[in-house]
């Protein structure tokens, strides 16, 4: 007698991801994570420092 056959449903494929999908991904990714908190801690500080002549200069 012939062994049973099992029913295997093919496994699915990973959509292909949307730009802002990909970007995201690269953004939260371990091996990106140095430089995206580098540039998140630049924006801050120049934030600051804009803010603060805003401030200085104020008539």
């Amino acid at each position: 007698m012939p062994p049973k056959r099992i029913a295997v449903q093919p496994a699915r494929r990973a959509q292909p991801q949307g730009y802002f999908g990909q970007i995201y991904h690269t953004l939260t990714s371990e091996e990106n994570a140095s430089v995206v908190i580098s540039v998140a801690m630049f924006g801050v500080g120049l934030t600051a420092y804009i803010h603060h002549f805003e401030f200085l200069f104020q008539f």
